[in-house]
């Protein structure tokens, strides 16, 4: 079922299907919640309730004019979300610099959330900010241009294509540049501690081919921080769309190994 659900300040698209232990999917930058398109009907398949969001500011969920759409903010919102549609304790698994949101949340609330996964995430401040300087330069009077430009770059694939779809024209570039601009590396760089205390059970899963965050860069740190296993799947950096079967599996044991 699709939804929105409005917030204090801000409107937020929702796909929330399946019955059973809540689990909150969060994508990154510049994705929409379309990233998780073939893990979540999998993952309602094996008897949860999924949650998937576009993040606010991205996709076809809104703020104002003038609310910053960073990370920090968006793990408020995504509690405020989850006490609105009645989702206690969930399981966030989260990509890219969704997984900052998702460890602000841990790092905040950590008896609110029964688990964390991140696919291809951040740590610390390794952002991979180097990879959107352009996006953040661009002229907003250009925006019209960005979309063609992002999907040359990036959009190998019809999955990629679709996910990328809302961010065609003047406002979708608009949307995808403050995006780009309010993304922060400052927000995680001090909640290391928190992290390792935080008892939430963890799981790191890695794109083989992430040309973007690697594994040896990223990754394996990211798993020594939240005493995590590390598992690497046969994918680039987009994980939940290039080898989608193979994340529901990894996923599997790990949601079965989680206390009620």
């Amino acid at each position: 079922m699709t939804t929105t659900i409005q917030l204090r300040d801000v409107r937020v698209r929702l796909e929330d299907d399946g019955q059973g232990a809540p689990l909150l999917l969060l994508h990154g930058f510049p994705a929409t919640r379309h990233l998780w398109s073939q893990v979540a009907p999998r993952l309602v398949g094996a008897g949860f309730r999924v949650l998937t969001p576009d993040l606010v500011g991205y996709g076809d969920s809104e703020a104002p004019v003038g609310v910053r759409v960073d990370m920090a903010s968006q793990a408020r919102w995504m509690f405020e979300l989850l006490e609105r549609v009645g989702a206690a304790r969930p399981v966030v698994i989260a990509h890219d610099v969704g997984s900052a949101a998702a460890q602000l949340m841990v790092a905040d609330r950590p008896e609110s959330i029964r688990g964390l996964v991140v696919l291809d995430g951040v740590c610390g401040t390794e952002w991979a900010m180097a990879a959107i300087a352009s996006i953040q330069a661009w002229a907003p009077a250009e925006a019209h241009r960005l979309y063609p430009v992002l999907g040359r770059r990036l959009a190998k694939s019809a999955a990629l294509r679709e996910m990328l779809a809302t961010y065609q024209g003047e406002a979708g570039g608009r949307r995808l540049i403050r995006a780009a601009r309010d993304l922060d590396p400052r927000e995680t760089a001090g909640i290391g501690e928190r992290l390792r205390a935080s008892g939430v059970p963890a799981l790191v899963l890695w794109g083989e081919r992430d040309e973007f965050l690697t594994i040896e860069a990223v990754g394996q740190p990211l798993a020594d921080l939240l005493n995590a296993p590390l598992v690497k799947l046969p994918g680039g950096h987009f994980t939940p769309l290039d080898c989608p079967t193979e994340v529901t599996d990894a996923l599997g044991p790990f949601l079965a190994s989680l206390p009620a």
